[in-house]
């Protein structure tokens, strides 16, 4: 790069600061224009910039900037794509970037160093293909060396830091050691630089994860153990937060091996520091203990699971939270007594910290928790002083959850009367305490809310705080919710059946009527208020008796209304926030109309669908109709409609059959897809063969989602699933498309697990029940609903082989959830049925009768019901071939 161009990338690079929005346009331009003509020559350039201390510490700290954006990216895709574009580049090009920003390291005097963070980004790229081998020990030897510099060294542990944070799982275990030397070696109570120690103890704990091997050998436990408990007792704030962070992490990694250091040193330090002054020291004290409860809990439920299994279990809890429980709740409660009169709902405090301790407290230690706050609670329930009445509300409401019903029922019962009078408090937090308080006792002992003691003058405060302050009338329709399904559970007494009555009947218009009127508050878009109250509406139309079926109507008629009068706000929206809010608006009367559509009797359908329907394909053919959100409630909410109408749907076909393309083609929007797919199952069971003319059209577009790159993967198990759909619907119609999707199932099925990952491992499962959802739907549709198994079956046969092997390898790698258990048993019994004694060979296999028989043993009646019908299929067809 010649001088000059060098100085004016330089004049480029000082302007990305510039307070003149001109300047800064032309310079962004410029820089976007020289990675498009010549990238690795960009690159370049970049580096020398960064690695060139004569120049501007504004240049570099840009230059460095630019680099690593051309690097990595926050979208894992876009980031891959960067990946193979590294590769591509010339290697002497290559070397000489790595070779500038690693010279780079230490020269720089802005914080944090941009030069570690370009060194991290290519280090992720490149240390996975086992190039740039000699780095690690390179970064290590900055730290260790007796010359090397402050800046050096921070650097170096910078660069470290961002690596073992960015690494893909695995690579780095063999340096895990050398990792650890340059570590622990920054960390150390003689490093006389703070910004080195923090650097350090950021890195350690980044790389927690992959020095599992140090973690299992004690002598090396117990230094790191030491020097990151010396790293709690520095004097920089900055740096004993990052420690007790450290602390954090390895309770949840390595919870086996904590138990020597527990007493000495863990419960004291956590202690003290919960107790600090100093909110962020505080709020790390306190999630310790609040991630040990997690541990302990998960433990209990593996302990649980394995007495139930008739093994003993792999770890077991040493019940530290238990154990410290009486020194941990007095400084818990002190905490709630701090909250602060202007906090935000998004800003974390410890106050607000204090009250998730107490509830992972209660899960973990139940009743035990009772003696330790009661008397606290019950001191200042009605203290004088505000903050000690909210405390005491937050208190109650934050352990609940925990303590077993005997001991709840009675506790809540007796505060309800003290409760309620705070609903009136003057304190606007200490009423949204308790309004959140109530949310959860409606949620966790509902039998205590419906109780007709309190229920009136309940109700009565809850429809009072609907007008309330944005933040207490959104946490009073929360406690609706709980307050419906708890009545609606109360009064059931067949299952699946709806009740007559309840005992919200004589209440239940006013409180529909009430919220209908928060929905419409002018502040609504406070705390989420208008939401709440629409999910509020929601439950209680669905939990709602026969006798209140009239109010159901007339809130349908309302919905439909407020749909319309809308879409023709259209027009008035003025900025990006009048149209989210719109948008949102008409998302959540999608949603409600579904809501009540659900509990609209068939009867009654036909008399309203012409106008819901004309309501949405004139909201699908608006602006907001392409909005994904909105789409995808539209969707859901066809999708209620066609389930009610069944086969009287066909008529809107014509109309909304462009409408369900488009969301089939929205791969940007992939929740948008999903819920068009799933749409599209339900169109064709209810409509069969009067699908047949748009039938082409549709498979032709879900066939090209299964290869579109760009479609989320989430949404492929489900078109499999909507093949089985439409072959069920429309019989020997689907032949014509039977080859391609018997090669899409096949190539679907033949994906392997990998044990080492878990999401992966996750999909595979999900996309396995949907090719099987697929085969039952094409078997069951083409052998017809006569006895004897229609000829078009026939044309499955080739494919038998695979189909069983495919079972075979399902059944063979064990840990098969209920679900795919019974999907793959009610196959194997349509397969009987559809080609009885030919099947013989093929299901004469040992793995298939023990995956049956293993099935006939599982607690989920439809799993138990499937596997037994298959077994009795199987003897069936086998008798048969004995006798032929």
């Amino acid at each position: 790069m010649t001088s000059d161009i060098a100085m004016q990338l330089i004049a480029i690079l000082e302007k990305t600061v510039s307070p003149d929005k001109n300047e800064l346009l032309a310079a962004k331009n410029f820089l976007e224009q020289a990675a498009v003509s010549n990238l690795p020559e960009f690159l370049k350039a970049l580096s020398e910039i960064l690695v060139n201390t004569t120049n501007s510490a504004v240049a570099r700290m840009a230059a460095g900037l630019q680099l690593k954006n051309h690097l990595t990216s926050k979208d894992e895709k876009i980031s891959q794509q960067y990946q193979e574009r590294w590769h591509q580049f010339p290697n002497e090009i290559r070397e000489l970037i790595k070779n500038n920003i690693l010279a780079a390291l230490g020269t720089e005097n802005t914080r944090p160093s941009c030069a570690a963070q370009c060194v991290a980004y290519v280090a992720v790229i490149e240390l996975p293909m086992n190039r740039w081998e000699q780095l690690i020990q390179t970064l290590v030897n900055k730290v260790v060396s007796d010359g090397s510099s402050e800046m050096h060294r921070e650097a170096a542990l910078e660069a470290i830091g961002y690596i073992c944070q960015d690494i893909r799982y695995g690579v780095l275990e063999n340096q895990s050691n050398e990792v650890l030397t340059a570590i622990i070696h920054g960390m150390r109570k003689v490093e006389p630089s703070n910004h080195v120690r923090l650097a350090a103890t950021t890195a350690l704990h980044n790389s927690l994860e992959f020095t599992k091997s140090n973690f299992e050998k004690v002598m090396e436990r117990n230094f790191i153990m030491e020097v990151v408990c010396e790293a709690t007792q520095c004097q920089d704030t900055q740096t004993c937060v990052a420690a007790l962070q450290c602390l954090v992490k390895i309770m949840s990694l390595y919870y086996q091996f904590m138990e020597p250091y527990m007493a000495q040193a863990l419960f004291p330090i956590t202690l003290a520091a919960m107790k600090s002054e100093n909110d962020a020291v505080a709020m790390q004290g306190i999630e310790f203990w609040s991630n040990t409860c997690d541990e302990e809990i998960d433990l209990a439920i593996e302990s649980q699971d394995a007495t139930d299994q008739g093994r003993p279990p792999q770890r077991v809890s040493n019940h530290y939270a238990r154990g410290a429980l009486q020194f941990l709740t007095p400084v818990l409660v002190e905490k709630l007594t701090k909250q602060d009169e202007c906090d935000d709902e998004d800003t974390w405090s410890p106050a607000k910290a204090a009250s998730v301790c107490l509830m992972v407290l209660a899960t973990c230690c139940e009743d035990d928790i009772v003696p330790h706050v009661l008397p606290f609670i019950e001191e200042n329930i009605e203290s004088p002083n505000w903050r000690f009445r909210d405390a005491a509300v937050m208190t109650f409401g934050s352990v609940l959850n925990g303590l077993e019903t005997n001991t709840l029922k009675p506790l809540v019962e007796q505060a309800m009367p003290t409760l309620i009078r705070l609903m009136y408090d003057s304190s606007v937090i200490v009423r949204d305490t308790t309004a959140w308080t109530f949310g959860r006792i409606c949620d966790i002992i509902p039998e205590a809310a419906i109780n007709k003691t309190y229920l009136q003058t309940l109700l009565e405060c809850f429809v009072k705080s609907l007008k309330s302050e944005p933040r207490v009338a959104a946490n009073v329709c929360w406690a609706f919710i709980g307050l419906s399904e708890a009545a609606y559970e109360a009064a059931v007494t067949t299952e699946g059946e709806t009740p007559e009555t309840y005992v919200l009947t004589p209440y239940f218009e006013f409180i529909i009527t009430q919220l209908l009127e928060t929905t419409d508050r002018s502040d609504g878009a406070q705390a989420n208020l208008r939401g709440a109250a629409y999910e509020a509406l929601m439950d209680m139309i669905k939990n709602s008796p026969l006798d209140c079926y009239l109010v159901v109507q007339r809130t349908t008629i309302v919905i439909l209304e407020r749909l319309n009068q809308v879409m023709q706000m259209e027009t008035h929206i003025n900025n990006h926030s009048d149209r989210n809010q719109f948008n949102d608006l008409q998302s959540l009367l999608c949603a409600t109309l579904q809501s009540v559509l659900r509990k609209v009797r068939e009867q009654d359908a036909p008399h309203i669908s012409d106008a819901i329907m004309t309501a949405l394909l004139t909201m699908f053919n608006s602006s907001a109709g392409k909005s994904g959100s909105v789409q995808e409630d539209a969707f859901l909410a066809v999708s209620t409609l066609v389930e009610l109408l069944g086969a009287q749907f066909a008529k809107y076909m014509p109309a909304f059959k462009d409408f369900l393309i488009m969301g089939l083609k929205n791969y940007q929007e992939y929740q948008v897809c999903c819920a068009s797919v799933g749409l599209t199952g339900d169109i064709f069971r209810a409509l069969k063969d009067q699908m047949l003319p748009y039938c082409d059209e549709i498979m032709s577009v879900l066939m090209n989602n299964l290869s579109e790159p760009t479609l989320n993967r989430t949404v492929k198990p489900q078109i499999l699933s909507a093949f089985g759909d439409i072959a069920l619907s429309i019989g020997s119609h689907f032949l014509k498309y039977l080859n391609l999707v018997l090669e899409m199932l096949q190539a679907a099925s033949n994906l392997q697990t990998d044990a080492n990952n878990y999401d992966m491992n996750e999909y595979i499962n999900e996309l396995r029940e949907s090719v099987l959802e697929a085969y039952t739907g094409i078997i069951q549709g083409l052998k017809g609903v006569d006895q004897t198994a229609h000829s078009d079956v026939t044309h499955i046969e080739p494919h038998l082989m695979h189909i069983i092997d495919f079972i075979r390898r399902i059944a063979q790698e064990g840990d098969v959830s209920d679900s795919m258990m019974a999907i793959a048993a009610g196959f194997i019994g349509d397969l009987c049925t559809s080609f009885g004694p030919r099947l013989c060979p093929l299901l004469d296999d040992m793995v298939i009768t023990q995956f049956l028989a293993e099935g006939k043993r599982s607690k989920g009646p439809r799993t138990k019901m499937l596997c037994t019908w298959a077994v009795k299929e199987i003897k069936k067809i086998n008798s048969q071939a004995i006798t032929q």
